[in-house]
């Protein structure tokens, strides 16, 4: 998944690109507020997700998110010191789709970019309002969970239409075994290998 991050300050963008960058996603750094609308106007809806700082040199981050929301629906989770309850709640209000405050347990950001993820799929997942997703010569139609190539119908079981829609829907993204175990199965694995 195309990730964008709007963070001011280099070292925490470099430390959290990197650990983005190692679960799965492809991420694009903006500096600041100007950059983030900049890199929004060619790609549009490109990215899966953005990661809003509120403290940003040219411009506030609530600013910057009120001006995403003009311009795409793409999900915003505003990472940010602010911790007050005013504050969360105004950029909730301002569209803000999740807040997190630093410092925070990159475990934690991490399972929240992945609940946004699937709240705005299962909201639009093919990105154009009908339900179905289509690959290729394969069609995924998430309502009636049938699947198709070429028109013929192919007979999946519930876990493995569940782990296709799951890839599907985030294509790009490379997922752990725990990642997988959790999101299709619903409980989490402690073994090993």
């Amino acid at each position: 998944m195309r990730l964008l991050l709007v963070e001011d300050d280099n070292h925490v963008a470099a430390a959290l690109s990197a650990v983005l960058a190692r679960h799965g996603f492809d991420v694009t750094h903006a500096r600041s507020g100007e950059e983030a609308l900049q890199a929004l106007v060619p790609e549009g809806d490109g990215f899966g997700v953005v990661l809003l700082d509120l403290g940003l040199p040219d411009q506030d981050g609530y600013e910057v998110c009120s001006k995403i929301r003009k311009r795409t629906s793409t999900p915003v989770i505003m990472v940010t010191a602010r911790s007050d309850v005013r504050s969360r709640i105004h950029g909730l209000n301002l569209g803000a789709d999740d807040y997190v405050v630093k410092p925070y347990d990159t475990g934690e950001l991490l399972a929240r970019i992945h609940a946004v993820s699937r709240r705005t799929a299962h909201e639009d997942p093919a990105g154009g309002g009908d339900d179905a997703l289509r690959l290729g010569a394969m069609l995924i139609e998430l309502p009636t969970r049938q699947v198709s190539v070429d028109g013929s119908v192919v007979q999946l079981t519930r876990k493995e239409f569940d782990l296709l829609a799951l890839l599907a829907q985030r294509p790009g993204v490379v997922f752990r075994r725990e990642q997988i175990i959790s999101e299709v199965w619903r409980t989490s694995w402690e073994g090993t290998g």
